[in-house]
């Protein structure tokens, strides 16, 4: 069995904290939560719910293409959002990036604050349909 590797994607936002944006263990990887910041600029990719979460699943998507999977291997989200009332405006958005027949298992959160102010913060856990040979 192979270690828990940390995998990072020049593509999406470093980490802003002691973490990793994604841990890879067998035929797993780990994302961590990404929020919707634009990789270039490290600010948030607009003020609205449905700004962030299409930023969030586009860098979730960078992560997810550094361990050679896309948001097709995904099996589970979490979304964490501030406010409950923006629930339509990320589902919608939630739906344009998450089109295959079966749709990951999918938590949703309210908490009082996410980092940098943000309004929605997304991670996953996905698994490799061919795991790599050991």
């Amino acid at each position: 069995m192979t270690e828990p590797t940390a995998l990072t994607s020049a593509a999406a936002p470093a980490a802003i904290g002691p973490y990793s944006q994604a841990v890879v263990s067998a035929d797993w990887v780990f994302c961590s939560g990404q929020l919707g910041l634009d990789p270039a600029s490290g600010e948030l990719a607009g003020t609205t719910a449905a700004e962030q979460a299409g930023q969030a699943l586009a860098n979730l998507t960078a992560v997810l293409a550094e361990a050679g999977l896309n948001l097709a291997d995904v099996v589970k989200t979490t979304v964490f959002v501030t406010d409950l009332a923006d629930f339509a405006a990320i589902n919608a958005v939630y739906a344009e990036h998450f089109t295959g027949p079966v749709q990951p298992a999918r938590s949703t959160v309210q908490v009082a604050a996410l980092p940098k102010g943000g309004r929605v913060e997304i991670e996953a856990i996905a698994r490799r349909s061919d795991p790599p040979a050991v």
